[in-house]
């Protein structure tokens, strides 16, 4: 549904493909280049979600992700050295953060690492000092889903603006989300 609400409305996202598991048939059927990323559509904190490089890897998840799904986003790899994250609330921007790459890992979160922290940094950023572009998108993309509260991802990419994903109830971390607004974050 929200892939096809954003193109309706001529957001960028990267290439993506929704695959079911029903319908499915040969992995040659996807018209997308490696690597992919390969996503739950119920996912969070990038569990149930993969990067495949070539077709054995892709055979090799979609085995797995169709055992706990009947759905598989499968969606072109932007590489990044972080992802916007812009909290819209009622339809209007409400914090914005960079989340940078955990360490030597392609994701903000690396669950397999062997570290005790397993996420990248994160960066929070006045509103606006974002660009324009960014923010525009964002909540141009989460007023599609409704008013309600919602982290949009985005990627910044050759100066093109690319929705992610979005999410529903994002979470707000103290000293991280709210830290330029503090408790006026809350408040709001």
């Amino acid at each position: 549904f929200q892939n096809e609400r954003l193109r309706q409305n001529k957001i960028k996202t990267p290439a993506t493909l929704v695959l079911s598991k029903f319908s499915y048939r040969k992995s040659h059927n996807i018209h997308l280049t490696f690597p992919l990323v390969l996503k739950q559509p119920d996912s969070a904190f990038s569990l149930g979600v993969e990067k495949v490089n070539n077709q054995e890897e892709l055979d090799e998840s979609l085995k797995k992700l169709f055992g706990l799904s009947d759905l598989v986003i499968a969606q072109e790899f932007m590489p990044s050295e972080y992802d916007w994250r812009i909290g819209v609330l009622d339809q209007a921007p409400l914090f914005a953060c960079k989340y940078f790459m955990a360490k030597d890992h392609w994701q903000i979160y690396n669950w397999k690492s062997e570290s005790k922290f397993k996420g990248g940094n994160s960066e929070t950023v006045a509103v606006k000092d974002v660009a324009e572009a960014v923010v525009k998108t964002a909540v141009k993309a989460a007023s599609l889903i409704g008013d309600g509260l919602y982290g949009v991802d985005l990627k910044m990419v050759n100066g093109e603006v690319y929705v992610i994903e979005i999410n529903d109830n994002p979470n707000i971390d103290a000293d991280v989300e709210d830290d330029i607004l503090k408790d006026e974050l809350y408040t709001r």
